[in-house]
Order: C-alpha cells, then structure tokens, then sequence
C-alpha cells in the first residue's frame, strides 16, 4: 500500500479538526460536507474505512509518533 507524505497527513487532520471544531459551534451542513470530504481523503490516504480509524492512523503515520505504541490501534 502506498503511504500517505506525513506533511499531507498532518494538513488533513489539522483541517479536520478545525471542521470538527466549527461543525460543534454552528452545525453547518456546508461544514459537515467538507468534513466527510476530508474524512473520505483520510480513509483512502491511510487504508481505512472509518473517519475515527482513519484519524488514528494518520497520527500513527505522523512524526514523532511513538512506533511501539500501537495500543490505540489494536482497539479497532
């Protein structure tokens, strides 16, 4: 599978968080379309099928990420 660049990654879960952030305060259905894009470009940047996988597995791919620390992800 290929890998997403971790400067990707950490643009998409940035944007998504913000969304995430303003979909909370206001419940906008424009906001809510752009974040199910971003969550769709997140699934298919890291091989998965849920938003919330996705989320995690981009951060796992991230630097700094702690390698050995996949108890997160033995969840899913």
């Amino acid at each position: 599978m290929l890998l997403a660049h971790p400067a990707v990654l950490k643009n998409l879960t940035d944007e998504y968080e913000m969304l995430r952030a303003l979909h909370a305060e206001n419940g906008s259905s424009t906001v809510r379309r752009r974040m199910d894009d971003v969550a769709h470009t997140l699934c298919v940047s890291t091989g998965t099928r849920d938003g919330d996988a996705a989320l995690i597995a981009a951060r796992h791919q991230l630097p700094g990420a702690r390698p050995g620390d996949d108890s997160v992800l033995a969840e899913l």
